[in-house]
Parts: C-alpha cells; sequence; structure tokens
C-alpha cells in the first residue's frame, strides 16, 4: 500500500459542495475518542495548520504519495488544500490520525452526498466519505492500512448513526490501495470516472459491517 485514497477531483470545502447543505456534519471528531486497533490506540485529531503544517508537507513530497495527491511543492499548496475544509462548513474535516501517539496518517472525513462525488454514484443522504494517505514509508505495505480503514470506518458508522455506509474512491491504478480497502470490509461498487482519476467506488455498508 502507499499512499492510499486521495480526493483525485472530488473537492469538498467553499463552493466544492452539492446538493443542499446542512443536516449533521462533522463538528465533533476531536470528541470521538481513541479506539482500539490491532495495531495499537488510534485516534482521529483535526487539523490545525500551525501545528500540522511542516509534517504533512513533507508527506505531500514523497513521491509515492504525490503520485496520487498531486499535493507536492512548499507548504503554501497543502496549506491552501486544508484551508479550503477548515474554511468550509463542515462538510469535510482534515485530520490526523495518531498512532500510539504518534502522527503517521492523514484523513479526510466528508459528507459525500454533499461533494462533487455524489454526482458519479447514486448518492444517498448522509453518506460518508474517506480519504486516507499513510504518511510514512515504514506504514505502507504491511496491513496497518486496512486496519486503520476499518477501525475509522466502524467509527463513522458508531458516530454518525444517519450514515448507513461508507464509501471511498481509489485510484484505480493504486493496486495496493484498492486492495487495502476491499481487505478492510468494503465491497466494490462500481468504476467511475472522476475529474482527476478513474475510480475504484468502494463501500462499507453498515448492515454487512459484522459480516465482511
Amino acid at each position: 500500500m502507499t499512499c492510499d485514497d486521495s480526493p483525485g477531483g472530488t473537492a469538498t470545502g467553499p463552493g466544492g459542495t452539492c446538493g443542499e447543505a446542512g443536516g449533521e456534519i462533522f463538528d465533533a471528531i476531536d470528541d470521538w475518542g481513541p479506539t482500539p486497533t490491532p495495531a495499537g490506540l488510534f485516534r482521529l485529531v483535526p487539523v490545525t495548520i500551525e501545528r500540522d503544517l511542516p509534517l504533512l508537507t513533507t508527506w505531500m513530497n514523497d513521491p509515492a504519495v504525490a503520485a496520487y495527491w498531486d499535493l507536492s511543492g512548499p507548504p503554501a499548496v497543502t496549506a491552501e488544500h486544508l484551508r479550503a475544509q477548515l474554511d468550509g462548513e463542515g462538510h469535510s474535516v482534515p485530520c490526523m490520525g495518531v498512532l500510539d501517539g504518534t502522527p503517521m496518517s492523514y484523513w479526510e472525513i466528508y459528507r459525500a452526498d454533499l461533494d462533487p462525488l455524489a454526482h458519479h454514484y447514486p448518492a444517498r443522504p448522509h453518506d460518508s466519505g474517506v480519504h486516507l494517505l499513510l504518511g510514512t514509508a515504514g506504514a505502507r505495505g504491511r496491513g496497518l492500512g486496512s486496519i486503520l480503514l476499518r477501525a475509522v470506518a466502524d467509527l463513522v458508522l458508531d458516530r454518525r448513526p444517519a450514515s448507513a455506509r461508507v464509501l471511498a474512491e481509489p485510484d484505480l491504478r493504486n493496486v495496493p490501495s484498492v486492495a487495502a480497502f476491499l481487505s478492510a470490509g468494503f465491497r466494490f461498487s462500481a468504476e467511475v470516472d472522476l475529474p482527476a482519476k478513474r475510480a475504484a467506488l468502494v463501500i462499507r455498508d453498515r448492515s454487512l459491517r459484522h459480516l465482511m
């Protein structure tokens, strides 16, 4: 697994949502608390630009990450991407993934039904979406992505009772990423053409979470 899922043309943020605003938003992720996983104690911590920008910029300039996220360059590039979400209406929340006290991944938890992605699949109210980046090379290629994807999807379903499913759209070229989602209990739904990539639409259903 190299860099996992990336936005790839489903830009959330000011002017980037679709459908009606309002309803349940992601405004309390910092209250979700830690969750135990086979890899250790994991927690989502909403991004603070002043605190997290140096580390995120380093990650975005890793060639394995840049190939899919397309955010390499000076800190201003990553900062602009973050501000587009932080200055929005709470439909997308950028988070650091902290494992046993160490930041090691970057996440975007978002309302898929209010994202441009909803134009590319049969969206349902309160669909949730997730993007993931494993920040360090040592975190990749050993099954950690699948462990954390399962944990985060279950967190979303536990904390968002209105959401019946969690979606993602990894780049089809990123075979390790697609495999990680499938190993984490997501099912393959369709191939979709997004503005910046051809993606695999994968879904983790609340009704099937204890079977997959």
